[in-house]
């Protein structure tokens, strides 16, 4: 924090720029991951779908959405905030490991402050992608709308801590970016509207091809420390067990096998930027074998059921069809490995987050 809030930019922001900084000092929380001598990390920069967007549909005209409850159960509150989960989102729990705050807000937010815009917001929007039809179809915001507000955030932040400030903080931060999951399950398998042009091999490549770009923008932008965050194993999301696994809703090999490519693909694109863009450190975060052996192995993380969402009947309700008319909605969403149909618990996502960010923390610095 004395970093970037030394020496105000000129006097007639000192005034502003202090106040905001001492609130921000008092903003931050104790970070439970230790990071090396002299780095920091001012703020936790999101981009992305479902798994971490902390409430950028909530106004807009799409069925994506879930400012409603039971969603946000056991948020703080127990106020549904537009997470698709009973409580915190990665977003939150990769900001509050490292000790920016206890949650990260939506950038839609109509009550963001200026603390907020210092210590990082949530640009992600579910049912976005990497491939741009996969937010038309869903009428949510792609990855270029949310690179646009991006834009129009580092213009704020300039306006209120100055240039050099705002370089810092955009070079220091860590840029979240989880999305890949939706183009696979929805665009690809379930509508199957990708599918009649592309066969899997050629539609990785297409994901791979948008991610990169996007990598490299973000990165023209000021972004030096970006984690990336894989696929997941889409084959044994209760949703796609219900709809392609059978009689026995077992996990579908080829949608897992579908995000091992693309994974393979995204992984080396990575390789490539980050030997090709100086000073920057572009890291792969391998989500997919940390969830599949959670599902794969409930118990051994403390989880009853791993094959359906504490939701409904957990097989298929997800964001409007997920409320709180939901008949035998579980009790103890603790013994679920899944929210919904498609997301996590709050108590997956700690398990994940915990072990992810001490085994790739080092890799930014």
């Amino acid at each position: 924090m004395s970093k970037l809030c030394s020496s105000p930019p000129s006097a007639s922001s000192s005034t502003l720029l202090l106040s905001v900084c001492v609130l921000a000092f008092f903003y931050t929380t104790k970070a439970l991951v230790k990071l090396p001598p002299n780095e920091t990390v001012p703020a936790i920069i999101v981009f992305g779908d479902s798994i971490v967007d902390t409430g950028n549909n909530n106004n807009l005209k799409t069925l994506i959405k879930c400012n409603f409850p039971p969603y946000g159960k056991d948020f703080q509150g127990g106020i549904p905030t537009g997470r698709f989960c009973n409580g915190k989102v990665p977003s939150d729990l990769l900001a509050e490991e490292l000790g920016i705050k206890e949650s990260v807000p939506a950038y839609m937010d109509p009550t963001l402050s200026p603390v907020d815009l210092l210590t990082g917001v949530c640009f992600a929007s579910s049912g976005s992608g990497y491939d741009p039809l996969t937010s038309k179809l869903a009428s949510v915001l792609s990855l270029s709308d949310q690179m646009e507000y991006f834009k129009e955030y580092i213009a704020k932040l300039k306006m209120l801590v100055g240039e050099d400030r705002t370089n810092f903080i955009l070079a220091k931060s860590i840029f979240v970016v989880v999305t890949g999951s939706d183009d696979l399950a929805n665009t690809y398998f379930d509508l199957r509207v990708q599918k009649l042009h592309y066969d899997i091999p050629a539609y990785t490549d297409l994901m791979a091809n948008s991610a990169s770009d996007f990598f490299k923008e973000l990165y023209g932008l000021g972004a030096r420390r970006i984690a990336v965050f894989s696929a997941a194993p889409i084959g044994c999301l209760p949703s796609q067990r219900t709809l392609a696994g059978g009689i026995e809703r077992e996990c579908v090999e080829d949608y897992n096998q579908a995000a091992i490519l693309f994974n393979k693909k995204l992984s080396a694109k990575l390789d490539s930027l980050s030997g090709s863009l100086s000073n920057s450190k572009i890291v792969y975060i391998d989500v997919y074998n940390p969830l599949l052996d959670i599902i794969q192995n409930p118990k051994k993380y403390g989880f009853e059921v791993a094959n359906k969402g504490c939701c409904g009947t957990g097989e298929l309700e997800v964001a409007v069809l997920c409320n709180k008319l939901s008949p035998t909605t579980c009790s103890d969403d603790s013994s679920y490995v899944f929210w919904d149909s498609y997301h996590p618990t709050e108590k997956t996502y700690r398990t994940l987050v915990s072990s992810l960010i001490r085994k790739y923390v080092d890799k930014f610095f």
